[in-house]
């Protein structure tokens, strides 16, 4: 049996007790619908093989081979990640398109006794609504950005905001990336088709007739590229502005990115990458500071000779306008908390 959704709030709200993606661990890894677990009928060099023995002998012998494949796996999954599942259990299965894979899968399952269901589509089913929630119909969420020099603690306040009630849609969070020269190694990031899924999930949750507050960021972060159409959104959207002495602002950035100090051969090399732009008597400088371990001074210089000038650049060429001002006197936890109850109050009033 199959199931049809059209839209990405029913597909998240499916209603069975586990969604299992069938596909290879490869293909898993790219992208896969939100919460699903993945047990594979074929290993990524298992679906290479049937796939070459398809192309280069007949379909027949590549079915025959890829259904022992996929019933000793199967039978791997049952007795173990499986075991424990009761007589009642639902699950909801899907490969790339809802074909052989997963209706094989699902028929071992469904003759156990439990009552497995597949994805009529699979896999593309999801892309597919991902692709046309994000760039083919219009975002009409309520976005606000919040907006202020490096070291403000933009990111670190989305949750208090959240906690008190506001929407926020975490972008860098989502990106796996903290938007800067040490934000985060790309390699580490999601691809851009699962960032594009989790960015969907977010938006299908979120209230659109409600402000929702995101960290003003440019169209890239990291290797990740926004959709256009939030672009847009962001582009447009009013912005509070959070401001805070550089002192307050250096401690909490050397505490904010203590893991990429704790390792000082990757730092080194991340500041020697600003030579062409900041000439090497300023690097010379930071690295002065990172090899004598005065973090909290080198997070002051970064930002008054790296990212400071940045930001006043940009914002001169762009002119932004603010229609809220939250000044931090402290970004401890007692000035975080004071802050976030500020950006809620602005939210409300925009």
């Amino acid at each position: 049996m199959s199931t049809r959704f059209d839209s990405i709030p029913a597909f998240l709200d499916h209603g069975f007790d586990d969604v299992i993606d069938v596909r290879s661990p490869a293909e898993f890894a790219e992208d896969h619908v939100p919460g699903a677990i993945n047990l594979p009928v074929l290993s990524n060099a298992e679906r290479a093989e049937v796939g070459t023995i398809y192309k280069q002998v007949s379909p027949f012998d590549a079915r025959k081979i890829g259904a022992a494949i996929v019933s000793r796996n199967a039978a791997d999954h049952i007795a173990g990640p499986l075991a424990d599942r009761e007589y009642r259990w639902r699950p909801l299965v899907y490969c790339w398109r809802g074909g052989q894979r997963s209706n094989s899968f699902a028929s071992i399952l469904s003759q156990i006794g439990w009552r497995a269901e597949v994805v009529e589509g699979g896999y593309q089913t999801w892309r597919r609504l991902v692709h046309t929630a994000l760039y083919d119909a219009a975002l009409l969420h309520r976005l606000v950005l919040l907006d202020g020099f490096t070291g403000t603690a933009k990111t670190a306040l989305l949750p208090l905001v959240e906690a008190r009630g506001g929407q926020v849609l975490d972008l860098e969070g989502l990106a796996g990336h903290r938007g800067s020269l040490l934000g985060g190694d790309p390699a580490e990031q999601p691809a851009q088709k699962g960032f594009e899924s989790q960015l969907a999930q977010r938006l299908a949750r979120l209230d659109p007739e409600r402000p929702i507050l995101v960290e003003a960021e440019s169209s890239k972060i990291g290797r990740i590229i926004l959709p256009p159409a939030l672009w847009a959104l962001m582009t447009r959207a009013p912005r509070i502005e959070i401001t805070a002495p550089i002192e307050a602002r250096a401690r909490f950035l050397a505490q904010a990115y203590a893991d990429v100090s704790a390792d000082p051969a990757r730092l080194s090399g991340l500041l020697d990458q600003l030579r062409a732009h900041r000439g090497h008597e300023v690097v010379d400088g930071w690295q002065k500071l990172l090899a004598e371990g005065r973090m909290v001074e080198l997070s002051a210089a970064l930002m008054t000779e790296h990212y400071d000038p940045a930001y006043a650049r940009s914002r001169a060429a762009h002119a932004p306008v603010f229609s809220a001002h939250v000044a931090a006197d402290t970004l401890d936890a007692a000035g975080l908390d004071r802050a976030a109850d500020e950006i809620v109050a602005a939210m409300r009033g925009i």
